[in-house]
């Protein structure tokens, strides 16, 4: 159980948690490359744990000193056979984009996760990787993990995906790795492209358009020493939080900006938020900023359509920034909530209707009017980091103390979240 109280302010200088999609792929081409990859700002929440796990299986060598990872990569082809069923945790990431590698490999995997993993939608992937040529045997019609996985002889495709997702998208770009010939993808909206950058910076040919990415196969890659920014997903919640608890100035350093990423920062820009954008650079390939976030009154907006990929985990904090804005905000065509780690749509509804949101939730979406008087609740995380993260946000200016169940699950993507919002809380 977390006790969250309310806030009189918040003050100071912050840093979030390396980016967990950035973390993810450093290890899996670090792999797959020639030569040590040195990362450092490495994410060392569960989920990025259990790819390199899942890649120490596979018979790579990785050092790991807190945030700092070497990899000494095989090369496309150097990946041994595991003894084991590869187990991802609670990480989707590593599910999908792992199978996107291993689609090109001479060997049989299998691939587990968690009960969480077990029950999202993994057919979005397979059923492109079976047509670049992979081998598919799995729960629910190879909808579901447990799945086992037969690669090698990839043909490359030109696939226009069903929704706009940068694991969909990531999978068959990295299975392009081993087709010969140019694999592209056509997404409805674009996602976010850090494996693209990133492919791009170990020597592959990659091109991309406004919504499509090619990916040319065979290539040699070549170890690279990265450097990654802040999780601005992570970021998030200390943006919302000093936007809503009163006389609150905050710095988050370091956070990677970008522009796939930053529909946040539209959005709560449109809401009239005051955050500057401080100190732009680029590092390893990726804009980063420091932010400045100033508490600002807030006023309800609509959004959707394509924004929604560039924000999509950043909804369930969103949610509690427009409960507390004056007037309507509709979120829309945002169906993807349904299959995260909760079905995000319904479990940020029932927590933040606990504690006196007017939140509606529809088929694709949130109806959320404000500004309300919320009240510390006891609240379920429903084992999801993000929706235990927003009640925390929400608990800063709520009256009474928020109690929440199960906040082990932020150590997926923030294992010091409270503490560093404890520190900043006076």
């Amino acid at each position: 159980m977390q006790v969250v109280t309310k806030a009189k302010r918040l003050r100071g200088e912050v840093s979030v948690p390396g980016d967990k999609s950035i973390s993810h792929r450093a290890v899996m081409l670090g792999a797959i490359a020639e030569g040590v990859t040195e990362i450092s700002g490495f994410l060392t929440g569960a989920d990025c744990l259990s790819t390199i796990d899942c890649f120490r299986k596979l018979g790579i060598r990785i050092d790991r000193e807190g945030e700092h990872v070497k990899v000494y990569g095989e090369g496309l082809y150097g990946l041994k056979e595991p003894e084991d069923v590869l187990d991802v945790g609670n990480s989707g990431t590593t599910i999908r984009l792992i199978s996107g590698i291993l689609s090109g490999q001479p060997f049989t995997s299998t691939l587990t996760g968690d009960a969480s993993i077990r029950r999202r939608p993994m057919k979005r992937v397979l059923h492109p990787l079976s047509e670049m040529g992979a081998r598919i045997l799995g729960r629910d019609n190879q909808n579901k993990a447990p799945f086992s996985l037969q690669g090698g002889d990839l043909q490359a495709v030109r696939y226009q995906t069903p929704v706009a997702s940068a694991q969909i998208k990531s999978a068959i770009l990295l299975a392009g790795l081993y087709a010969p010939g140019k694999t592209t993808v056509i997404e409805p909206e674009k996602s976010r492209n850090h494996t693209e950058v990133m492919l791009q910076g170990f020597g592959a040919k990659v091109t991309e358009s406004q919504n499509s990415s090619v990916v040319e196969g065979l290539p040699v890659l070549e170890a690279q020493k990265i450097t990654i920014p802040g999780d601005i997903s992570s970021a998030a919640f200390f943006i919302v939080a000093a936007l809503i608890v009163p006389d609150s100035e905050l710095v988050i350093t370091n956070v990677g900006i970008n522009q796939t990423r930053t529909g946040i920062l539209d959005v709560l820009w449109q809401m009239g938020a005051d955050i500057s954008v401080l100190n732009e650079r680029e590092t390893s390939g990726e804009k980063v900023g420091d932010l400045l976030v100033k508490s600002s009154p807030l006023k309800g907006v609509s959004f959707g359509g394509d924004i929604i990929p560039r924000l999509v985990d950043e909804i369930p904090v969103l949610a509690v920034a427009a409960a507390l804005a004056e007037g309507t905000t509709t979120i829309t065509n945002a169906e993807e909530l349904k299959v995260k780690e909760s079905n995000r749509l319904e479990t940020i509804t029932t927590e933040l209707k606990k504690m006196g949101a007017n939140i509606t939730e529809t088929a694709d979406g949130l109806i959320i009017k404000g500004p309300v008087r919320l009240t510390g609740a006891v609240c379920k995380s429903h084992h999801d980091h993000r929706i235990a993260m927003a009640c925390a946000v929400a608990g800063l200016v709520a009256d009474k103390e928020t109690m929440i169940n199960e906040p082990e699950c932020v150590d997926i993507s923030f294992p010091e979240f409270f503490d560093r919002l404890e520190t900043l809380s006076t």
